[in-house]
Parts: C-alpha cells; structure tokens; sequence
C-alpha cells in the first residue's frame, strides 16, 4: 500500500517497520500550530491497511521529541487555543483528541524513540505508545499544571494505567521534569540508550516483532488492548474467536514446522 503524504515529517520503511520522524525542530516537534496532529492520524490510518507493515516507530528530528502544545499560541490565544469556552472544547475533540483514540485503535505495536524532551502533549504521545525507548539526555514531564491547564489530550488517563495512581498524581500536580534514568525507574520507559544507539535500538527491537507472523503480531496487539478495558469473560470470548483465526492461518502452519525444524520462520502474512 503506497505511503501517505505527510507535511511535517517523514516516513521511512525498514523491511516490516515503518519509523515516522517529525519534523519541525524549528518548533521543537509542537504539536499545535503544526500538521504533526494530521500527519500522525494519517500515518495510523495508513499502518492499519498496509499488512506489509507489523511495527511503527515515532520519533523526532532535532532536540525534541516534542514540546507538545506551542507556547507562544497559548499566549496569543490563537489556533486550538483561541475563542470561547465551547469553541476550545470543540477544537480539541476535533483536534488532538484525534490522536489518543487513533493510538488506541492502532493495529500493530507502536514505539516511541524518545530522542529528547518530551514534554506536556508530546510526553502523553509517548504514552500512549506500546513500547518506549529513550535517549539517555531526554527529559520528560506531565508539564500542564505548570501553565494553569489541565491534560487535555487524555494524558491522566494513559500515565496512571502505567505507573499506578499515586506515582502519575505526583508527576501530574507538580508538573516536574524527570530524567530519563527517572522515568526508566518509574516504569515508564523500557530502556535508555546513548543518543547514537536510539534509533538502531528501536529499529532492532522492531524487528524483532516484526519478524513474527504478521496477522498473528496485529491480534495480539487488538488483545492487549482489548484487555486493558474489557471484563474477563467477554475477553475470553474475543481470545477464543481470534485463536480460532490464528489456527486457521498459513503462518500458523509455518510457525510450527520453523519450530519442529528448529529454523527461522518464512512468514506471508496469510
């Protein structure tokens, strides 16, 4: 399936993982008052059809990963910022809300490389991903406090189901920046790296994944979500019907001759 068009970034295709790097440095990555809000649905909606594609990885060009929400249009009162009270609150259902339910309905294993700060909106798109690494200079912070706002992109939902309650109640109401050795502690992060080794960590991890049966990698990725708001016997449910998918897959059979032959996998995605 032929890649999307993005404004402000770039998609780059590696075997079965596809790695989204945003560009707008000038604004260290911000995700209002640039197309990064677009071009992220647009890559999601994309990596859903496109069964070529098992992994996705986010990460920005330059110092940050991102700063979120852009400062100086909170101060002008412009963009999703300006207007009423309603029209706020519509600009941001219709506007980066977008994004948490896209991540949430994302079909295969997404991984943030936190390459540098992730801060207030661009920390909760880091937590919103499956899996995350970051550079061992990146700070991070659920910064919204600090500017008399709240989480408004669904941030105090997708922090606690991470570290707990109390821990994301600490970061949320205070508003402080952690290390990246912090947040590794915290649970937050899978892994630090040096900066030079983020991106081929990431990758390497990718493919990992990306190297198991295909339809197998995206049921998988449906359940571990589904499981996170579903009771357990309609989970169990939804197992059984996706089990009964995957045994009737030619991966399946593959996987278990690989497994009997004690060699690697050949994998078609059928």
């Amino acid at each position: 399936m032929e890649k999307p068009v993005l404004k402000d970034s770039t998609l780059d295709i590696h075997g079965r993982v596809a790695v989204m790097t945003f560009g707008r440095d000038d604004v260290r990555n911000a995700l209002t008052g640039t197309a990064l809000v677009e071009d992220i649905l647009r890559a999601l909606a994309w990596v859903n059809c496109a069964e070529d594609v098992s992994v996705l990885i986010l990460t920005g060009a330059g110092s940050a990963f991102s700063s979120g929400g852009n400062v100086r249009e909170m101060s002008e009162r412009s963009g999703i910022f300006g207007g009423s009270t309603q029209q706020i609150q519509d600009q941001y259902r219709r506007g980066i809300q977008r994004i948490p339910l896209a991540m949430e309905a994302a079909e295969v294993p997404v991984i943030a490389a936190i390459n540098g700060a992730a801060i207030g909106a661009g920390f909760d798109l880091a937590c919103m991903c499956d899996l995350r690494l970051a550079s061992s200079t990146a700070v991070m912070g659920e910064t919204f406090v600090n500017l008399g706002i709240i989480p408004g992109d669904g941030g105090a939902w997708f922090l606690q189901r991470l570290i707990g309650y109390q821990r994301a109640a600490e970061l949320t109401l205070t508003g402080r920046l952690v290390s990246a050795q912090e947040a590794l502690a915290l649970g937050i992060l899978l892994e630090v790296t040096d900066p030079d080794q983020l991106l081929g960590r990431a990758l390497e991890l990718a493919a990992q994944i990306a190297s198991k049966p295909p339809r197998a990698v995206r049921l998988t990725k449906r359940l571990l979500k589904h499981a996170q708001r579903g009771d357990l016997s309609d989970f169990l449910d939804l197992c059984a019907c996706f089990q009964g998918m995957a045994h009737h897959t030619d991966d399946h059979v593959e996987a278990i001759n690989a497994f009997m032959e004690k060699r690697p996998g050949v994998y078609s995605g059928t």
